[in-house]
């Protein structure tokens, strides 16, 4: 048996890991990178020969954990890719709006240059088309979690529900190994205990090898709790000034519980009422993909629904799917809410909203997730006093706030409630998808808490399993 780390190494995104045994190619994710450096790595041929891999586990939908699947499949891929039903729903919508938000800023691009006189770093043409994605979602065969799924020659895998997105899981897979039987557990992104709407992760069972993410490995998140009280202070004094509120949101859960979190302040008088533009076509459609899948629901989110109260609807909610909506929503006057994609503002609309309103005092720019290094969002958030969005420069007037504890991946200690859940200790643990610091941080907790072997992985490091 042998692993090989192909994203997601030393970084938060890209993540791809390709795991050999009983003489078959299991590639466990396929992400886009996202971070500003590592974005030539998508265009790259990929490492192994996608012809040579027999199937794909995708752990959820999010683009740095499915977004290269149409370039896999172009480059000679031709195996079923397994996910729970409900990232088969979402991962659709989120790789055709991905090839969409490519051809349209590819086209921005070429416009640009050419007016411009220059090339730009990157070819200018999207990564693939729609019809490209669309190849993609024929491999998607459904699996149901906590079910056996035979990959043949007495390699078995399963699903999880990892609590992170609707349909997340981690993933285990069994495999013999000289008369033994070996697990290997990939966590994908691991959730939260007691966050909205969500059932809590389940932790895996057993492991003889565990690769666990650690996108917050080196803290610990603020409480759930607060986030209403600080979310009710940002839109008060939005309102105040008279200014626009724009949030970069995930369309997937993010976007969800944001408008969980605003129903709930709404109905409970705490902030005035007012306009709340959902400008991202891609979360409009992932939010009636929630409307498909209450089965994933907590308990509490089951009773509001039994109650006839949806948690992503309330009085205000604008839905917007047209361009020519979204235009529209510069031109509206006073304090209003605008979720929009992409969350770490690398693409889409938001990238507009910002060219139009960062430069106004009036106005919010409201980060809820994580920003990875090198993003226009982690660039705004760290405070520069110029950014360039859409190949123009703008000054930073705009207040820039965040609100921490929104995240939906777990913090240093759930993350060691999910690992400290293991049956028996692993024989080693790999420390997977974070900042470097970030990463060696966590495995240096791993170790200090658990003595067990805990090495950080690197980009192409090839590991022999015993």
């Amino acid at each position: 048996m042998k692993l090989t780390f192909l994203g997601a190494a030393q970084n938060v995104t890209g993540s791809a890991y390709l795991l050999e045994a009983a003489g078959r190619r299991l590639l466990i994710d396929c992400g886009l990178y996202q971070e500003r450096a590592l974005k030539p790595r998508n265009w790259e041929p990929f490492p192994v020969p996608p012809a040579s891999i027999d199937a794909v586990l995708l752990t959820h939908a999010h683009l740095d954990h499915c977004g290269r699947l149409p370039t896999l499949v172009r480059q000679g891929f031709a195996g079923p890719i397994y996910c729970t039903p409900a990232t088969a729903d979402v991962a659709r919508i989120v790789l055709l709006d991905s090839a969409k938000v490519q051809t349209e800023d590819a086209a921005f691009k070429r416009k640009r240059h050419q007016r411009e006189g220059r090339r730009g770093p990157y070819p200018e043409q999207p990564l693939y088309t729609a019809e490209e994605a669309e190849a993609v979602c024929s491999r998607f065969s459904p699996a149901a979690y906590e079910t056996p799924l035979a990959l043949g020659d007495g390699l078995a895998a399963a699903f999880h529900d990892a609590g992170h997105i609707l349909g997340s899981a981690s993933v285990s897979v069994r495999a013999g190994i000289n008369g033994a039987e070996r697990a290997v557990v990939f966590s994908g992104d691991v959730g939260r205990w007691n966050a909205p709407i969500l059932r809590d992760p389940v932790p895996p069972a057993a492991a003889d090898y565990v690769l666990v993410e650690s996108t917050y490995g080196d803290r610990e998140h603020h409480p759930e709790a607060s986030i209403p009280e600080k979310l009710a202070q940002v839109v008060n004094d939005a309102v105040q000034r008279g200014g626009k509120i724009l949030i970069p949101s995930f369309a997937v859960e993010r976007s969800q519980d944001l408008l969980f979190h605003l129903s709930a302040l709404l109905s409970a008088r705490r902030i005035p009422p007012l306009k709340v533009f959902l400008d991202s076509p891609m979360a409009i459609s992932v939010t009636e993909v929630f409307r498909r899948h209450p089965e994933l629901f907590d308990a509490e989110t089951a009773a509001l629904i039994r109650a006839g109260k949806h948690p992503c609807d309330f009085p205000g909610l604008i839905a917007c799917r047209t361009a020519d909506e979204s235009k529209a929503i510069r031109d509206q006057p006073g304090a209003c809410i605008v979720i929009a994609g992409s969350g770490m503002c690398t693409a889409g609309r938001i990238k507009h909203h910002l060219a139009n309103h960062i430069g106004d005092p009036r106005c919010t720019v409201l980060f809820v997730g994580y920003q990875a290094a090198d993003t226009l969002g982690r660039i705004i958030l760290e405070g520069a006093a110029r950014v360039r969005i859409l190949g123009a420069e703008y000054a930073v007037k705009a207040r820039v706030v965040k609100i921490n504890g929104f995240s939906a991946h777990a913090d240093r200690e759930e993350l060691w409630r999910w690992l400290g859940a293991l049956s028996r200790p692993p024989r080693r643990a790999f420390v997977i998808h974070g900042e470097p610091p970030t990463s060696a941080a966590f495995a240096a907790f791993l170790r200090g808490k658990s003595g067990w072997p805990v090495a950080v992985a690197n980009y192409r490091d090839e590991v022999e399993l015993d």
